[in-house]
């Protein structure tokens, strides 16, 4: 008796919305990305939330994905689960941001960590990962470009 081989073939469907809430926002800076991050996940003030902004060629925000969710102080992201959302949206490059619930903004070494390991997944597939800024409820930021980490 044969077994014949089974072959799935999966069509991925893009669906583009126009959203007038972010389709005019240029990101130039790293206070832009932090103003939109602040404005998406600044008062999740219980668990941390990794927030991917996608950006077209003219660094236009083309969409906003949460990436993860995760506990107080510890948030499980991959690199695959951050550019997928990158790849489907045919985004030029990346901005990635979380917030700290503890109102420190200051890196952990998995924050930094995981910075290097989404740059190196995007150099390959050809998305810049342009900055990782990291928010408060209490108003302070930090961006990870701006401390040398990218």
């Amino acid at each position: 008796m044969a077994l014949t081989p089974i072959i799935e073939v999966v069509r991925i469907k893009q669906e583009i919305r126009e959203s007038s809430e972010f389709s005019s926002y240029r990101i130039v800076s790293p206070g832009d990305a932090q103003e939109l991050a602040v404005s998406y996940i600044a008062d999740e003030e219980d668990r941390e939330v990794f927030l991917v902004m996608m950006l077209n060629t003219k660094n236009q925000v083309i969409g906003l994905h949460r990436a993860s969710i995760g506990s107080l102080n510890a948030s499980i992201v991959h690199p695959r689960d951050v550019l997928k959302s990158a790849v489907l949206n045919n985004a030029a490059s990346i901005i990635v941001a979380h917030q700290h619930p503890s109102g420190d903004p200051t890196p952990s070494r998995e924050d930094i960590e995981v910075t290097k390991r989404l740059a190196e997944a995007g150099k390959i597939i050809g998305i810049e990962v342009l900055d990782h800024v990291i928010v408060t409820h209490t108003g302070k930021h930090v961006s990870l470009k701006e401390k040398g980490y990218l």
